[in-house]
């Protein structure tokens, strides 16, 4: 784990699994086993954002095992990442990629 990184609680890493500098994990995170997190990536857990809003949901991003997710990456709430996803850096993940993806290309921009 680098320095400067924040992890909430309830979040849960897997083995073997790097984060990089500066990356901010939201309350809930699942993160699987061997994933690499680049530098300043943000995962998110509040699709409505509001102050003091009493009816703020957790919706937290689950990363499947095997997944590389490139530096200053975004990934909004409520997403799931199928195993071997490679994220580019700076991509906004948006929605769900799938176990229908070709694992060997990398998602970039906004997806």
């Amino acid at each position: 784990m680098g320095p400067f990184v924040e992890i909430q609680k309830d979040v849960i890493v897997g083995d073997h699994t790097v984060i990089g500098s500066h990356s901010f994990i939201a309350a809930g995170t699942i993160i699987g086993k061997r994933v690499f997190v680049g530098h300043n990536v943000t995962t998110c857990n509040d699709k409505h954002p509001v102050a003091n809003n009493r009816d703020w949901e957790c919706k937290p991003p689950v990363i499947g095992h095997d997944v590389s997710i490139g530096s200053g990456a975004i990934i909004l709430p409520n997403v799931a990442i199928c195993r071997y996803a490679k994220i580019g850096a700076g991509a906004i993940i948006t929605k769900d990629i799938n176990e229908w993806w070709d694992y060997r290309d990398a998602i970039v921009g906004i997806w």
